[in-house]
This record gives C-alpha cells, sequence and structure tokens, in this order.
C-alpha cells in the first residue's frame, strides 16, 4: 500500500502531508494482533508488508488510511462532545462509534474523519497510556480489551470525532 500508487489510483483523495497512518487487515484485524513483520509503515512511503520477512512466507491483506491536519478539512474540523457509554467490565472498554450513535441520535457526523480518546478523570491522551487498542480509528471507535493488555485491565477512556465543517 505505496503512498505514491494510492494517489494515482485515488486522485484527490489524500491529502498533501498526511499526519497518520491507520493499517489493518481487509477484515479489519488490528495490525499488532496480527503478529507479521512489517517493513514500512508511514505517512511519507505508506505501508509495506513483505512475504519474504514471514515466517510462513505471505502476508495478510491489509488495507489503510491516512488522517490528514484538520485544515485539510477547509475550515477545520468540528469536534463532537466527549462521550462515554462504557466503563471498563470484565471484557475491556468499549467506546464504539455504532453504539455511541445508538446511544447519541444526531450528534456525530456521517463521516468522522478523526477520533480523540483520552482518560476520564486525568484527561491522559488514549496515545501515552501504554495500552494496546484493538480498534482506535474515526470509522469504528475505541476497543481496549482487558485481553491485550499485560495487567489484564483497561482503563476508562472517552472519546470525540472530528468531521470536516460545512
Amino acid at each position: 500500500e505505496v503512498l505514491d500508487n494510492l494517489r494515482n489510483e485515488n486522485p484527490g483523495k489524500i491529502c498533501p502531508n498526511p499526519t497518520d497512518i491507520e493499517v489493518q487487515t481487509v477484515t479489519g484485524q488490528s495490525l499488532n494482533s496480527t503478529g507479521e513483520v512489517i517493513f514500512k509503515a508511514d505517512t511519507t512511503s505508506g505501508f509495506i508488508c513483505r512475504n519474504e520477512d514471514q515466517t510462513d512466507k505471505q502476508c495478510t491483506d491489509y488495507r489503510v488510511r491516512f488522517s490528514c491536519p484538520p485544515s485539510y478539512c477547509g475550515f477545520g474540523a468540528c469536534w463532537t462532545q466527549w462521550f462515554d457509554r462504557d466503563n471498563p467490565s470484565w471484557t475491556g472498554d468499549w467506546e464504539t462509534l455504532g453504539s455511541l450513535r445508538n446511544e447519541h441520535p444526531n450528534k456525530i457526523c456521517e463521516t468522522p474523519m478523526y477520533i480523540e480518546a483520552v482518560v476520564v478523570g486525568t484527561n491522559i491522551p488514549a496515545s501515552l497510556s501504554g495500552e494496546v487498542f484493538h480498534f482506535f480509528n474515526p470509522t469504528v471507535g475505541l476497543v481496549c480489551r482487558n485481553s491485550d493488555q499485560e495487567d489484564k485491565s483497561c482503563l476508562d477512556y472517552k472519546v470525540r470525532f472530528g468531521c470536516c465543517c460545512d
């Protein structure tokens, strides 16, 4: 999923200077859960998984998406309110877009472009929490599974979504 090739195949659909790359299998599995050796995953080159680096000599089929700076939306991003629908349970903390839309109709745009998540109470960004996320993207939301954590316990998160302002 080389960035130059993706730009050629999707003209005008990838911003000039992406700020982040999101990678998952075409079935929605997180990159970390595949256990594959990744050659490259960055905002300048894109994503490269080489068959020769894998023990079974075969990469999984992946898809990528890029985050763009809020200014790419023209006037910037408009952010939703913060949502905290779930407290960590025996399975984890599930702040999914579908559940949040069901609980808060018409409060989240149709196509969120960004997601932010922080720890409830401290507002520490999720990216600095040290936890592994099963999902953390604007199309699914945030899913922290207890089983993916070393201490087998997720923190409590709240999320908000960024949309292009009209």
